[in-house]
């Protein structure tokens, strides 16, 4: 089952399921879709717009109302300039900020793994972890799972692919008490937001379960997500019955061949790409050049119209005061373009051909086998995982003594110059972004040790010798290169694309998917980069240099710089 046979409705949903195989990810749809709209109301995946807080800077989408003055001037005396930048997305807005003063709590899930939840249960619970695991991240919470019946304290944390084989693993003799799930709720904090997932037995014994202690229990009772089976068939149970609160529905299960299976955890998969190319979040249409800085060369690598072309763009800081219209250097070769890189003087590539794996060098050849063949099978290449990678950046590919490196599928693959093939390590799991590959997530490509809770940290970023890290996704602790350490935060949903450094102080750059800003964060002040925003997708950041590639229309993309914000270069090319 390939990516783009997925059902629309789905595709918002692509890096929660790339922890399951595809045929289960289509049988769990409908349920799952159902689940969505039924825990929406008591869920939401985001607070209110709060109150307003001036403006955050300057975009390029907005109201009539919030365009620039100058914007109404060339309107009226140029109309026809006006029209063009609007149809190209060019004119100029002020982005409103606004307050929110919300308290963001974890989602804590308690699960009746007891013999009444065994088999429909089960499905419902996997596909309901899947519903609050997702709106948890939106949120930019952590969502923390417990068992009833385990000691207070202990929970399963982590993404899908890591929580969804331990949850299916804990698995009850007796049905769990009201009594485990006051006790699972009493040292919570107030602002969590609690959910129970159990059967109607001990759903209808809660309704007078206090809530949790005032000085530290959550505020309220659980919500409590209660099923049964409604409907038997030939093969076992078809429909289930789902209550919540006052709301009941009657919900399909999975044909009965692959909820076994999914039961079994045989459909589970663990780092595996996400089944949807194009991020759900992604607004207007989408870039074709997908701009990557693959290795340290200031060497910007982008997709052409044609799979087989790769365009190669030096970008090194102009001394222009203007930004300049750059040569590009179209690469052609056979098949798909799956990695490349720039080491010293040359450009290796990676590309699929008739169901092999070629190697493309522009530049003083190397030494080797004649020829350079690799079955795709050894790298972890099927079909589904080289279709999403047609829809993403380039994946790196770096010279390790003789060898090439480069990760496929969630590993780490080292090729010989004779074509040899050899697994290398697993990718860190916070290295397999939905949108791609990052190699500053990786931790295998920090040159120093990391510092302090680094290495366990749920969200890590790192460029130059300096380290970031952070457990929800806005408030970083960065120990830099010089031995220093600064605190940054910022209040909105954004996507850290990248770190970079001004001087000797560290810049968190962040990609906001709801406006499509993108700001550089320092620990005492936020500068929004107007003249890179509005683009699709994250910008492409430099892993050493100050340096941003942003695609702000499809095929024309700005490089500048990502302190101040100046464009460097401005690359545009027929192929």
């Amino acid at each position: 089952m390939s990516a783009a046979r997925l059902p629309a409705a789905l595709a918002p949903w692509g890096g929660a399921l790339s922890a399951l195989s595809p045929e289960l990810a289509l049988a769990l749809g409908p349920l799952l879709l159902r689940l969505d709209q039924l825990v929406g109301a008591r869920e939401p995946v985001a607070d209110g717009p709060g109150e307003p807080d001036g403006t955050g800077g300057i975009g390029r989408s907005g109201r009539p109302e919030q365009l620039l003055p100058a914007e109404w001037l060339l309107a009226e005396e140029h109309p026809d300039e006006f029209l063009r930048r609007f149809v190209d997305r060019e004119l100029l807005y002020l982005a409103p900020e606004f307050r929110s003063t919300v308290t963001r709590g974890r989602t804590v899930v308690l699960v009746d793994a007891g013999p009444s939840q065994a088999g429909p249960g089960r499905l419902v619970q996997l596909a309901a972890l899947l519903v609050l695991h997702r709106r948890a991240a939106a949120r930019g919470s952590q969502l923390l799972v417990g068992v009833l019946g385990d000691p207070p304290g202990r929970w399963l944390a982590g993404e899908p692919a890591d929580l969804l084989p331990s949850w299916l693993a804990a698995r009850r003799p007796t049905e769990p008490t009201a009594e485990q799930v006051r006790e699972a709720t009493a040292d919570l904090d107030a602002a969590d937001r609690v959910w129970l997932l159990t059967s109607p037995r001990l759903a209808d014994g809660l309704p007078g379960l206090p809530p949790g202690p005032a000085a530290g229990g959550p505020s309220g009772p659980p919500r409590v997500l209660a099923t049964e089976v409604a409907r038997w068939g030939p093969a076992g149970a078809t429909h289930v019955t789902v209550r919540l609160g006052r709301t009941e529905l009657e919900l399909p299960l999975p044909a009965a061949d692959i909820a076994v299976r999914a039961l079994r955890g045989a459909e589970f998969r663990r780092n595996g790409p996400a089944l949807v190319p194009t991020p759900a979040d992604a607004v207007g249409p989408p870039g074709r050049a997908m701009p990557a800085f693959t290795t340290d060369a200031t060497v910007l690598l982008t997709r052409g119209r044609h799979e087989g072309i790769l365009l190669a763009t030096d970008v090194r800081q102009s001394d222009h005061r203007h930004a300049a219209v750059t040569r590009t250097k179209a690469h052609r070769l056979n098949g798909q373009v799956i990695a490349a890189g720039r080491t010293g003087r040359r450009l290796f590539a990676l590309h699929l051909h008739r169901g092999r794996v070629l190697r493309y060098v522009s530049g003083r050849q190397v030494g080797g086998a004649a020829e350079f063949a690799v079955d795709p099978a050894f790298l972890g290449l099927d079909a589904t995982v080289a279709e999403v990678l047609a829809s993403r950046p380039l994946l790196p590919l770096l010279r390790s003594g003789d060898d090439l490196l480069v990760p496929v599928a969630g590993r780490w693959r080292r090729i010989a110059p004779d074509s040899a093939v050899t697994d290398d390590g697993p990718v860190d799991r916070r290295a397999e972004g939905p949108h791609g590959f990052e190699r500053f997530r990786e931790p295998r490509l920090f040159e120093r040790t990391p510092q302090r809770d680094a290495p366990q940290a749920r969200h890590l970023v790192h460029a130059g010798g300096t380290a970031a890290w952070s457990e929800d996704g806005r408030h970083w602790t960065v120990w830099t290169r010089l031995g220093e350490e600064r605190r940054l935060s910022f209040r909105e949903k954004a996507w850290v694309a990248g770190l970079v450094h001004d001087g000797r102080e560290p810049v968190l750059i962040t990609w906001s998917p709801d406006s499509r800003m993108v700001r550089a964060i320092r620990y005492n002040s936020t500068r929004t980069l107007s003249r890179f925003s509005g683009g699709t997708a994250p910008p492409a950041v430099h892993p050493t240099e100050p340096l941003i590639a942003s695609e702000f229309s499809p095929g024309r993309v700005v490089v500048g710089d990502a302190t101040t914000g100046r464009i460097h270069h401005v690359i545009g090319s027929n192929d």
